[in-house]
């Protein structure tokens, strides 16, 4: 890996069955956040797995390797499009670990962590990364500090107001009818 990071969180306010409904229905969880206005990310289905565009410039596919309760594996493949450098591709290895825990008023609460690990693809880009590695370092740890207080943004909006957000969503146009009645 050409980088690699790891952050934590404070454990926040999560119903368990919805923090898994939306770990598992990536495209669909995308809604829920544009919807609260907490990201701007976009996940679709292609034949060829998952894409992502987070809004900000980075684009690619991911799938999920593993997941069991606890845990999610994700490989990704894509690149950084930048305005004043060239764009940066690479692939990554995302290990999303998350455990709950009961509250001090006795409802669950989510413990989260996200590790990742980025090779940047072609010797020159390699090199770069390296002699940029304190620049790549900190963009990276921002990223895994973003995706968290995401995570606790949603699920702590759902957590005060579950009908507001529901809400929210059915306003959206697009959203998939199956899925936002599942998740209701």
């Amino acid at each position: 890996a050409s980088v690699a990071t790891r952050m934590e969180l404070e454990r926040y306010g999560a119903r368990p069955a919805i923090f898994e409904y939306l770990l598992d229905h990536p495209e669909f969880a995308t809604y829920v956040t544009r919807a609260l206005r907490a990201a701007r990310y976009r996940i679709w289905r292609t034949p060829a797995g998952l894409s992502l565009d987070d809004g900000w410039g980075a684009r690619g596919h991911f799938e999920v390797v593993y997941a069991q309760g606890g845990m999610r594996v994700f490989f990704a493949h894509g690149q950084y499009e930048q305005r004043m450098l060239p764009d940066l591709a690479g692939r990554a290895v995302v290990v999303l670990e998350y455990g709950f825990h009961p509250g001090a008023d006795g409802r669950p609460t989510v413990a989260t962590a996200v590790s990742a690990h980025l090779a940047l693809d072609g010797r020159i880009l390699g090199m770069a990364g390296r002699v940029a590695a304190p620049l790549v370092q900190k963009k990276a740890d921002r990223e895994g500090r973003t995706l968290l207080r995401v995570f606790s943004k949603v699920s702590r909006a759902i957590e005060d107001n579950p009908q507001a957000v529901y809400e929210s969503l059915r306003a959206l146009e697009d959203v998939p009818r199956r899925e936002l009645e599942e998740f209701r």
